[in-house]
Order: structure tokens, then C-alpha cells, then sequence
């Protein structure tokens, strides 16, 4: 169920990379306007209720504000496909933003209440390659019946599968801390920390740093630089809106899956064996995965791209998604939604936020210079924070077990 909610949750964000050229062509903005509402139209208010939702979901019950955030984020959708100004737009794309901060942390709280630390690796990849799939539904489903349709009927489709789910998440997902409301209450008395105690006793763990700082650099690319991918192909490599969202698409959500799942199963074998192989595995991913992505926007040919773009989302996909049964094993029971909700805030605010306005405002300063070979050279100088990325990760391992806590 908490993978069906996330695969709306990914669906609605990631429709809106395929729509950006016909809606760049409809408005007649720049890349640096694809950028606010590709980025931080979204994420101002998922970024500013996040930690708030999260510190209510470390108490309170995550079923209820699951089947709340999913019924805003799947109506704010719909409203998009019916705006007719590109400001009407961003608006309505603030309260998808402000829908879906109310979604993964509470779930990945759920998980870890569901499965012991030595599953937890291989439930979170499973729960985690549902943006895989909504990346698919965005790109190949959203971009064919864009192409079909137009953009706003792109829109209609991701919205409504969202508000079907609702009434069946509220149903019929456990709550565990309404079956176990008697030990629960008996375990943390005493102990509840407030929203203060929560942030500065995280903050003092150096992993917690070390990883927070990590996933920032990764997830500028998947939330921002890789925003302008479609636009990539369509300007560059001269390819059909049908033809990248149904080829490109359909490649990288099954290399992302198959790199989620085998990432998984291999994080929990060595995990049990040494912890810091939660860390290791994202960082030896971001290393490998950095000049093969960036050997991808070199290509001059689609079939190129799209065979190194394969591998390269193999690997990273493999790796980086384990930094989450990481973070779960130093952040302590109480926290553990607020854990998460910190890296959302901060990745979401500075990656998301961010990632898009830079790439376009960069696409765009060069382009005077190189045309449209500006956005190749753009996204190949983004990929090289994944080196910054494999640093960071590493440090995240070296630390790590100094930080456990159950």
C-alpha cells in the first residue's frame, strides 16, 4: 500500500520534466522560468511542512496523515490541468509541493515500525523504486498523452489515480501504534524528547551530517539538473516527445528497478555484517555511476544515451537508496520521521528548490556563447557532484557506527 501511495506521490512530481517543453512553447518562458516551477514552485512549502508533519507523524498517527497529504497532492494535480496562465501553474504545482510533504517520511516511519533493522534495507529499496515506477507513469505514460492530448490532460491522469487511493489507504493500512497503544505508551514514558531535543541530538551525530550533506549533492541531479533531460533530448538529439518519454523512460525506470531491488538484497547481506556497508555502497555507486553519466550527455546519438544512461542508473540506483536503512539505524525510534523530514527539507529546499533555477539560469548564461549545445555542457558540469556525493558518503561510513542507536 505505502508503495501504491509512493507511485502517486513520484507520479505527480515527475510529469511535470516531460510537460516542460510544451509548456516553455504554450508560455513562451525561459529555461529559468522551467526551473521555478520544475523546482521551486515545488518545493517551498513541501520544504516548509515537512519537519512539522514529521514531528506529528514521530507521535500521532501516520495512517491518517498519509491519506491526508495524498489527497491534497492528487487534487492540487488536477487543478494544474486546468490552469490557463503559467502563474496559475506554479501555484497550483506549490500545492502539490505542500500535499507531498506529507508523504515519505511518515512512510519510511511505518517501514521501519513494520520490519527489524536486518530487513530494513531490502523494504525500503522496494518502497523507494516506486519513484521508479511514477518516474515511468510521468515520462512514458504523461508524455504520450501529452503528445496525444496535451500537457493538462498529462496532468488529469496523474491526479486522479492519487484521489481513487485515498478512502483505501485510510482503510486498510496498519497503524501499529493503535494495535500497541498500551506497550508503546509504557516503553516512552518518560522519554518523549521535544521537537528541540529531536534536531540537536541528530545534529550532533557526525554521520547524520556526513549523510545529510551527501544526499544533498546526489539529489541535485535527479531533482534538478536531470528536470532538463527531456528537454535535452528533444533539442539536441532531436528526438519526438513520444519517442523519448516511451524509449528513454522505459529503459531507465527498468534499470532504476532492477539497480533498487539487487541494491537492496545486497545491502542487507553485508549489512548484517559490517554496518558501514550502508554507507559504502552509495558512495562507490556515486563514483562509478559519475563518468558514465557524463560520458551519456557527450552522446551525440540516442541509442548511445540511452544504453549508458541505462547503465548508469543501474549503478546508481543500486547504491544510493541503502542511505535511507542508514539513517534509520543512527537516528533513534523517536526520530525517525523527523530524520527523514530533515533530508526531504534540505534536499527538497536546496536540491529541488534550486537544482532546476540553476541549471536553467546556467543553460541560459551560456547560451549566447554555445546555442543549444549550452544545456549538454550544463548537465555534464551537474553530474560531476556526484563526486562530491561519494565524499560525503564515505565519511557517512567511517562514522557511522560510532552513531548507532536503536
Amino acid at each position: 500500500m505505502l508503495f501504491l501511495v509512493s507511485t502517486s506521490n513520484y507520479f505527480d512530481r515527475y510529469v511535470m520534466s516531460v510537460l516542460l517543453e510544451p509548456i516553455k512553447r504554450e508560455f513562451r518562458v525561459s529555461d529559468t522560468a522551467l526551473g521555478l516551477i520544475g523546482g521551486f514552485a515545488f518545493a517551498a512549502f513541501f520544504a516548509v511542512l515537512g519537519l512539522p508533519i514529521a514531528r506529528w507523524a514521530d507521535s500521532g498517527n501516520r495512517r491518517t496523515i498519509i491519506a491526508l497529504a495524498l489527497a491534497v497532492w492528487s487534487a492540487m494535480t488536477l487543478a494544474c490541468g486546468f490552469t490557463l496562465t503559467f502563474w496559475q501553474l506554479a501555484v497550483a504545482r506549490v500545492g502539490v509541493g505542500a500535499g507531498e510533504a506529507g508523504a515519505v517520511a511518515p512512510a519510511q516511519s511505518l517501514i521501519a515500525d513494520y520490519f527489524p533493522a536486518e530487513q530494513r534495507a531490502m523494504a525500503l529499496a522496494i518502497f523507494t523504486s516506486a519513484s521508479t515506477v511514477g518516474y515511468l507513469l510521468g515520462f512514458g505514460a504523461g508524455g504520450y498523452i501529452a503528445a496525444l492530448y496535451g500537457w493538462r490532460s498529462a496532468f488529469l491522469l496523474a491526479g486522479l489515480p492519487g484521489l481513487l487511493l485515498v478512502l483505501i489507504v485510510r482503510l486498510t493500512l496498519p497503524e501499529p501504534r493503535l494495535q500497541l497503544r498500551a506497550s508503546l505508551a509504557q516503553s516512552t514514558q518518560g522519554k518523549t524528547e521535544s521537537a528541540r531535543q529531536a534536531l540537536v541530538g541528530l545534529w550532533r551525530k557526525r554521520s547524520f551530517r556526513h549523510a545529510l550533506v551527501g544526499c544533498i549533492s546526489f539529489l541535485f541531479l535527479p531533482y534538478g539538473a536531470f528536470v532538463f533531460i527531456p528537454s535535452f533530448l528533444i533539442r539536441l538529439l532531436h528526438v519526438s516527445l513520444i519517442q523519448a518519454s516511451a524509449t528513454y523512460g522505459s529503459v531507465t525506470a527498468v534499470a532504476s528497478l532492477l539497480g533498487t531491488l539487487a541494491g537492496g538484497h545486497i545491502a542487507d547481506r553485508l549489512g548484517r555484517q559490517d554496518v558501514r556497508w550502508f554507507a559504502w555502497l552509495p558512495a562507490g555507486a556515486c563514483l562509478l555511476a559519475a563518468p558514465v553519466f557524463m560520458l551519456a550527455f557527450a552522446a551525440d546519438d540516442f541509442r548511445v544515451f540511452v544504453a549508458l544512461a541505462f547503465v548508469a542508473n543501474v549503478l546508481i540506483l543500486g547504491g544510493v537508496p541503502v542511505v535511507w536503512a542508514a539513517i534509520h539505524v543512527i537516528c533513534g525510534n523517536q526520530r525517525r520521521a523527523t530524520a527523514v523530514a530533515i533530508v526531504l527539507f534540505s534536499t527538497t529546499l536546496i536540491s529541488g528548490g534550486c537544482g532546476p533555477l540553476a541549471t536553467g539560469a546556467l543553460s541560459d548564461a551560456l547560451t549566447p556563447m554555445l546555442g543549444a549545445e549550452a544545456l549538454r555542457y550544463t548537465l555534464i558540469a551537474a553530474t560531476g557532484l556526484l563526486i562530491a556525493s561519494a565524499v560525503s558518503f564515505h565519511r557517512f561510513g567511517r562514522t557511522i557506527q560510532s552513531d548507532v542507536e536503536a
